[in-house]
C-alpha cells in the first residue's frame, strides 16, 4: 500500500486525501488545528464554487452541506456611475448552481470524515527542517498549505507570475439580514460590482456556521479609499466600515444591507497577497523531494472567485495522476508533469484573473455593454466563471470578441 502525507487541510489537500482513502492508499493529513479549532476561528476566504468543482466533491461523496445551502442560481454586473448610480446593470442566469460554504464549516467536517474514514490526522504545524526526516517515510509528500514557511520550497516562475506586489486591498464581512436584490428577488445571485477606479464589491450568498448568509467582498484598488483596514479594527468597527464604503461607492448594494449583522464574531477578515505561480517541485534540505499544488503553486487574486475552484481542479488532477502513476517512483519529472496537467487548466483562469486586476481595454468595456443588451453574451460571461478555459476563444482577444459578436 502506497504511503501519501498531505501537508495542510484545506480545499486540495483534504479532497485528495479523501479521493486516495477511497482507493485503498495510506494517507496521512498534518493540519495544524483541530476541527473544533477551526470551527472556533476567524473566517479564512470568501468562495464560491461552481458545478464542475462542485461535482468532484459529488464524486466523492463530499458534498455534506449541498442540501442546506443556498444556491447560487446567477451572477449580475453592475458598473457605478459617477453620480452614485449605476452605469450599467444586468443579470444573467447560470446553467447550474454554484455554492458557498463556510471554510471554517467545510474542513473541520472533512477532516472529521477524513478520521472516520481511515485516514490518519495529525495536529501539528509542520516546519521545513521536520519534513527532512518525514519524507524518508512516504512515497510522495504533497504541501497543500498556501501559507507559511514552507510555500519557501517553491520557486516563482517570473514568465508566469507578471505581478510582483497584491493588485488588491481584500476585505469581507459574512452578514445575517441582506436583502434580496429586487431585480430578481427570486433568483439568489453573486453580484459583481465595479466601481471603476476603485475596486469591486462581490456579494455572495453563502452558507456558515449559523446557517445561510451572504458575504459582503471588497477588493480594494491598493492606495484608494477601500484599502483601508491597516490598522485591523475589530469585528463591529470592520462591519461599520464595510457598510460606510459601500453606502458611498455603491448604495444600491448598501440599501439592502440596513438590517444586516454579522454572523459572529469571527466572520471579518482583511489582508492581500501578491498572484503568483511557482515551481511545483521543492526540494528539502536533506535531498527529498515534495510536490506543492493548489494554491502552493497557483494563487491567484480572488476578483475572478477561483481559488475553491482551482484548489479543487487540481486535486481531482492529481488525484488521477497519482492513481495511474500506480507503484513507480514519484519523482520530479512526474512531479513537473502532473503540475502541467493541472497548468493546461489553471493557466486560463490565471491570465483571465491577471487581465481583470488591469483596467479593462475597450473590447471588454464593449463585452459588459453589450451583455447588459445582448442575454446570449451576459450568459456566456456568467457561465464562463463555471468553465473559465472558455474566454481564451471569445473575451481575452478582441479580435476574438468581433469575430463572436458578428456571428450574434
Amino acid at each position: 500500500m502506497r504511503r501519501v502525507l498531505i501537508v495542510g487541510a484545506g480545499q486540495s489537500g483534504l479532497q485528495l486525501a479523501l479521493g486516495l482513502l477511497a482507493k485503498d492508499y495510506d494517507v496521512t493529513v498534518m493540519s495544524a488545528r483541530t476541527p473544533d479549532e477551526i470551527r472556533a476561528g476567524r473566517v479564512m476566504s470568501t468562495q464560491c464554487m461552481f458545478n464542475d468543482a462542485l461535482q468532484h466533491e459529488r464524486d466523492l461523496g463530499l458534498n455534506q452541506w449541498e442540501a442546506d445551502t443556498v444556491k447560487v442560481e446567477g451572477l449580475g454586473v453592475s458598473v457605478a456611475a459617477p453620480d452614485g448610480g449605476r452605469a450599467l446593470d444586468w443579470f444573467a442566469e447560470l446553467d447550474h448552481y454554484a455554492q458557498s460554504v463556510d471554510q471554517r464549516v467545510k474542513m473541520a467536517g472533512w477532516l472529521e470524515l477524513f478520521e472516520e474514514r481511515g485516514g490518519k490526522l495529525v495536529i501539528h504545524g509542520v516546519m521545513t527542517s521536520e519534513l527532512d526526516a518525514l519524507a524518508r517515510l512516504y512515497d510522495l509528500v504533497i504541501i497543500s498549505a498556501g501559507k507559511g514557511e514552507l510555500v519557501q520550497l517553491f520557486d516563482r516562475v517570473p514568465e508566469r507570475s507578471p505581478y510582483t506586489q497584491p493588485m488588491r486591498a481584500l476585505s469581507l464581512a459574512y452578514a445575517h439580514g441582506v436583502r434580496p436584490r429586487p431585480e430578481h428577488p427570486d433568483k439568489m445571485a453573486v453580484r459583481f460590482n465595479i466601481v471603476p477606479g476603485v475596486g469591486e464589491l462581490f456579494m455572495i450568498p453563502a452558507y456558515t456556521l449559523s446557517g445561510n448568509c451572504d458575504i459582503l467582498f471588497f477588493e480594494g484598488v491598493p492606495g484608494g479609499p477601500l484599502d483601508c483596514f491597516d490598522d485591523r479594527p475589530g469585528p463591529a468597527e470592520h462591519f461599520v466600515r464595510i457598510l460606510d464604503l459601500m453606502r458611498q461607492f455603491v448604495p444600491w448594494e448598501y440599501e439592502r444591507c440596513r438590517d444586516a449583522e454579522l454572523t459572529d464574531a469571527k466572520a471579518t477578515l482583511a489582508g492581500g497577497y501578491t498572484p503568483v505561480v511557482r515551481n511545483p517541485v521543492g526540494r528539502l534540505p536533506g535531498g527529498a523531494i515534495v510536490l506543492g499544488m493548489a494554491d502552493v503553486v497557483v494563487a491567484n487574486d480572488p476578483i475572478t472567485g477561483q481559488g475553491s475552484n482551482n484548489a479543487s481542479h487540481c486535486a481531482a488532477t492529481y488525484l488521477d495522476a497519482i492513481l495511474e502513476h500506480a507503484d513507480r517512483p514519484f519523482d520530479a519529472e512526474w512531479m513537473d508533469a502532473t503540475f502541467e496537467r493541472y497548468w493546461a487548466y489553471a493557466r486560463h483562469v490565471t491570465e483571465w484573473t491577471n487581465a481583470l486586476l488591469q483596467p479593462p481595454p475597450p473590447h471588454v468595456l464593449q463585452i459588459l455593454g453589450v451583455a447588459g443588451e445582448n442575454p446570449a453574451v451576459a450568459k456566456r460571461f456568467a457561465n464562463g466563471f463555471t468553465d473559465p478555459t472558455d474566454f481564451q476563444h471569445w473575451f481575452m482577444d478582441p479580435a476574438l470578441w468581433e469575430k463572436y459578436l458578428a456571428e450574434l
